[in-house]
C-alpha cells in the first residue's frame, strides 16, 4: 500500500488505513525471511550479550551475599561492630539504589550467585583463615572483588546498547531486532531527540498510576527480599557450624533456579504475568509463617525452598514493566529508575527489623515480610483490574476514526521506517496494542 502524505493539518485514521480499518492481526508477526534472520539474531544475543550481563549480576549478587557469609566467620568481632552498626552497613547499599539504579537485568543471576557464592564463600572461610595474617572474611572480599572489578571493565567495552550501533549485527539483523522490538510494544522504539525528550519521559510517567502501582509493588517484594542477605543467619539457627550453615543456603537457592527457568517458560508460553506473580507470592507467605512456628529440622528447612519462591517473582514482573510501559522510550527509562530507586528505599530500614534477640524466629523481620508480600499481592490485583479495564477502553478506540497531528504523524512515519513497514501497516499495529496482564 503506498504511503499516503496529507497536507493538511489534521490526518485521521481513514487517510492511513483507507475507508475500511486494516487488520492488525497481519503485521503482527514477522515474515518467513524475518524469522529465518531472526533465529541467526537470537543465537547471536544469547552467546554475545547475555552471557555479559548474567555474569555482571552473578558477581554483583556474590559480593552483596558476601556480607553475609563475612558476618558468620566474624566480621562483626574484627571490626567491633555495636549492636545495629552491621544493619547500618547493610542498609547503606540501598542508599545508593535510590540515587543510581541498577539495570533491569536477568534475574536469576541473583539464584545462581545464592547457590553457588555460598559454597564458594564456604570454602574461602573455611581453607583460608589466617593466611598471610588475613581474616577469612577480608579474603573472600579480596579474591571475588577482584573478579568483579576486572568484569566489570570487560563489560564496559563489549556490551552494546541499541541494534543500530552493534557492530556485530548484520543489517538485516538490525533490521529485525528493531521489528521485535515494535512487535512488543506496538511501535518502533524511537524517541525525540534532547534533554526536551528526557523531561517529557520523566512527566509522563509521573503522571501514569500504573507506573506508581508497579513501584509500590517492587517496593514490598524489595523489602520482604532483604531476608536473603540474613539467609546464613536463618540457617545458621537450625543448630550448625557456620560451615554447614552456609552449605544448607546452596540447595533452596539451585532447587529456585530450575523452577525459575521452567516458570519463565511457563509464563512467556501463556503470554499472563498477574498469576505468575502472584503464586510465589502466596507460597513465600506459606515458608515465612511456617518459619515462624517450627523447630522442628525437616519442615522448618523446607521453609527456607517456600521462602525463595519469592525471588521468582523479580524477572516477571520486570517483563510485566515492559509490556505495560513500553512506549515511549523516554518514559520506560524514567519509569525503571522511578520503580528501582522506590524499591530499594525500603531496603534502607528492614535489615534493622531482624533482632538476634528474637532468634531463632525474628518474629518482627519476617512477620515485615508477610505484610510486605500481602500488600504487594493486594497491590498486583489491583492492577490486574486497572489493566482489564484499560484494554476494554482500547478494544473500543480501535475502531473509531482517530484524528492525528502533523507532530504524531511525524512520530508515526519516523517509527515505520524504523520498522521497516508501511505507514498503515504501523498505525493498524498501535491501534492493536493491548497492555499484558
Amino acid at each position: 500500500m503506498t504511503d499516503i502524505k496529507p497536507s493538511k493539518d489534521i490526518v485521521k485514521d481513514h487517510d492511513l488505513l483507507g475507508e475500511k480499518s486494516i487488520d492488525s492481526s497481519h503485521v503482527v508477526e514477522l515474515t518467513e525471511a524475518e524469522k529465518a534472520i531472526e533465529k541467526r539474531l537470537v543465537k547471536r544475543v544469547d552467546w554475545l550479550i547475555m552471557p555479559l550481563i548474567l555474569t555482571v549480576y552473578l558477581l554483583n549478587w556474590i559480593d552483596r551475599n558476601n556480607y553475609a557469609s563475612a558476618r558468620l566467620a566474624g566480621l562483626e568481632d574484627d571490626l567491633n561492630l555495636g549492636l545495629t552498626q552491621y544493619q547500618t552497613g547493610l542498609s547503606i547499599l540501598f542508599v545508593g539504589g535510590t540515587v543510581l539504579p541498577r539495570g533491569v537485568v536477568l534475574s536469576i543471576g541473583a539464584l545462581i550467585a545464592g547457590a553457588f557464592g555460598n559454597l564458594i564463600a564456604a570454602g574461602i572461610l573455611e581453607g583460608l583463615a589466617g593466611v598471610r595474617g588475613l581474616s577469612a572474611w577480608r579474603w573472600l572480599y579480596i579474591l571475588e572483588g577482584s573478579v568483579t572489578v576486572v568484569a566489570g571493565i570487560v563489560v564496559c567495552i563489549f556490551l552494546p546498547d541499541f541494534p543500530q550501533t552493534w557492530r556485530a549485527l548484520t543489517p538485516e539483523m538490525q533490521h529485525v531486532a528493531n521489528r521485535r522490538l515494535a512487535l512488543e510494544a506496538a511501535e518502533a522504539d524511537t524517541d525525540e531527540e534532547g534533554v526536551s525528550s528526557q523531561l517529557k519521559g520523566l512527566k509522563l510517567c509521573i503522571a501514569d498510576p500504573k507506573v506508581w502501582i508497579f513501584a509500590f509493588i517492587y517496593m514490598g517484594l524489595t523489602g520482604a527480599q532483604g531476608f536473603g542477605y540474613y539467609f546464613p543467619t536463618l540457617t545458621r539457627t537450625l543448630g550448625y557450624s557456620h560451615y554447614i550453615s552456609l552449605l544448607l543456603v546452596a540447595p533452596p537457592h539451585i532447587f529456585i533456579t530450575v523452577w525459575s527457568y521452567v516458570h519463565g517458560i511457563v509464563s512467556d508460553r501463556f503470554t499472563t504475568r498477574y498469576w505468575f506473580c502472584l503464586y510465589p507470592a502466596v507460597i513465600s507467605i506459606i515458608g515465612f509463617v511456617v518459619f515462624m512456628t517450627t523447630d522442628i529440622f525437616g519442615p522448618k528447612y523446607m521453609t527456607f525452598f517456600f521462602m525463595m519462591f519469592l525471588m521468582n517473582i523479580n524477572g516477571t514482573l520486570f517483563s510485566w514493566i515492559a509490556g505495560v510501559v513500553s512506549r515511549p522510550p523516554a518514559k520506560r527509562a524514567a519509569a525503571y529508575a522511578l520503580i528501582n530507586s522506590l524499591g530499594n528505599s525500603v531496603s534502607i530500614w528492614t535489615p534493622y527489623t531482624y533482632l538476634d534477640k528474637e532468634s531463632p524466629y525474628f518474629f518482627t523481620g519476617i512477620g515485615i515480610c508477610v505484610g510486605l508480600i500481602a500488600s504487594a499481592a493486594a497491590l498486583m490485583t489491583l492492577l490486574r483490574f486497572v489493566l482489564i479495564r484499560e484494554n476494554n477502553r482500547l478494544a473500543r478506540l480501535e475502531n473509531e476514526d482517530v484524528q492525528l497531528t502533523q507532530k504524531e504523524l511525524a512520530k508515526l512515519e519516523k517509527s515505520a521506517h524504523v520498522e521497516g513497514v508501511s505507514l498503515s501497516a504501523a498505525r493498524a499495529l498501535q491501534k492493536g496494542f493491548r497492555y499484558t496482564i
